[in-house]
C-alpha cells in the first residue's frame, strides 16, 4: 500500500490535484496550493517524481502518464468533496481549478 502512504502525506493529493492543469513552475504551484510551505512542496514534488507521478520539464512540473491515470481515479473523489464542502460549510469557491 505504498501509494496510500504517499498520498496520505501532507499536501500530496493537493499537489497531484493541482498538477492536473499543469505544467506549473514551483512558484506557480506554490500559489495554487495556497498555504503550502516551500519545504513541504519541495518534499512532495520529490516524492511524486520518485513515484513516477510527476515530472519536471522545461515548462515546469506536470503529471506523468501514471499521474494522469491516478487523476482519473481520484477525480470522482475530488468532485464529491467539492459538493460535500458546499453542503457542509456553504463554500461557494470552485476548488476544481
Amino acid at each position: 500500500m505504498a501509494l496510500f502512504d504517499l498520498l496520505g502525506r501532507t499536501w500530496a493529493m493537493g499537489v497531484v490535484w493541482q498538477l492536473q492543469n499543469g505544467p506549473y513552475t514551483f512558484r506557480e504551484l506554490q500559489e495554487k496550493c495556497e498555504s503550502i510551505s516551500p519545504t513541504i512542496l519541495n518534499n512532495r514534488i520529490k516524492d511524486l517524481r520518485k513515484a513516477d507521478i510527476a515530472e519536471r520539464t522545461i515548462h515546469g512540473y506536470q503529471l506523468t502518464k501514471r499521474g494522469h491515470q491516478l487523476i482519473e481515479l481520484i477525480r470522482p473523489f475530488g468532485e464529491w468533496s467539492i459538493e460535500w464542502a458546499k453542503e457542509m460549510f456553504n463554500y461557494e469557491e470552485d476548488y476544481s481549478k
